[in-house]
């Protein structure tokens, strides 16, 4: 009797153990089985196997339908279902066909690989997938022209982006001629371009301008002598170099000592820019004298230190020479 129990103790055990190990099942399916050339169906392959047990999905087999069968797209594996050892592996795949006809698509092989073990299990070969063409009917079917080219109006948005590139090079271009052209003609490409009007005649222009206007004669003190002082540190600065335009009074008086000019020509420049400055700050209203002396000084520092050219020399004593 104790015999009898352990042989079939062992029996079960070896059965289970057997169960446990069973090789894998493969079935596939179709989510339907007929559809229009050119439509879309999915072929579900569906894997029961241990969870030791490893398998290989290959690519859907389509020379049974002689390559006519296309895969759309393969979706990755998936686990469906798991219970215990047990597991369920799911690989969906889209066909479609654009010949009519019936295909058999069953017969899909999966790589099976235990322990020692390499082998390929095949689903049931039992799986066809019928391709039906449109049907026509001939006798109350009415055949047409093909329709002439369609001409859609072109829309804004569809233009919109190359007109603003093509004005965007246009302007570049044109940017990048005037550039050229400025630097073969050496003119400065930044900035404004320098007057070719000598510092003495824009001086005495000026000074001319100026002496119109009657500013002091009407109490314009302030405007005169601002005036006055712009005048003389513009032609300081073309004449000599000096930065009279951002300098202060003292920092001109100090530089027009390093100058060639005579005793006389530096205390009239530091008489103006010192009056220049009581008049703006301090309210100071100088008198009649004062002013015309000043005035006639900057004129005769314009006329006794600019610089003329020869041909300019020639002309103003051929002038002379008339008179």
């Amino acid at each position: 009797m104790k015999h009898f129990l352990t042989t079939i103790l062992l029996s079960l055990a070896t059965a289970m153990a057997v169960a446990q190990t069973a090789r894998p099942t493969v079935e596939v399916s179709l989510d339907r089985d007929s559809v229009a050339i050119g439509d879309r169906v999915t072929l579900s392959v569906t894997v029961d196997k241990d969870v030791m047990q490893v398998v290989a999905f290959p690519e859907v087999d389509t020379e049974k339908a002689q390559g006519i069968i296309e895969v759309v797209e393969s979706a990755p594996v998936d686990t469906v279902e798991q219970n215990g050892r047990r597991i369920r592996l799911a690989k969906r795949y889209t066909l479609t066909s654009f010949d009519a006809g019936n295909y058999r698509v069953g017969g899909y092989p999966v790589l099976y690989i235990d322990k020692n073990i390499v082998d390929t299990l095949y689903s049931a070969d039992t799986l066809v997938l019928r391709v039906a063409t449109f049907e026509i009917d001939t006798a109350t079917m009415t055949i047409h022209d093909i329709r002439p080219v369609k001409h859609i109006p072109v829309k804004f948005g569809e233009w919109a982006g190359w007109a603003a590139l093509g004005v965007l090079a246009a302007v570049v271009l044109a940017a990048l001629i005037w550039v050229i052209v400025r630097l073969i003609s050496k003119k400065p490409v930044f900035g404004r371009e320098k007057s070719a009007e000598p510092p003495h005649e824009k001086a005495i222009r000026e000074l001319n301008e100026l002496i119109h206007q009657k500013l002091w004669q009407n109490g314009r003190h302030k405007q005169y002598y601002t005036r006055l002082a712009d005048i003389l540190r513009e032609y300081l600065n073309g004449r000599y170099g000096v930065g009279a335009m951002e300098m202060t009074t003292d920092e001109i008086i100090a530089e027009i000592r390093t100058l060639e000019l005579d005793a006389k020509q530096q205390e009239m420049i530091t008489e103006l820019l010192q009056t220049a400055d009581f008049v703006k700050f301090a309210k100071h209203a100088p008198d009649a004298e004062q002013n015309e002396n000043l005035y006639t000084g900057v004129y005769y520092f314009v006329e006794n230190t600019k610089q003329v050219n020869p041909d300019e020399q020639n002309t103003e004593y051929k002038e002379a020479m008339k008179v």
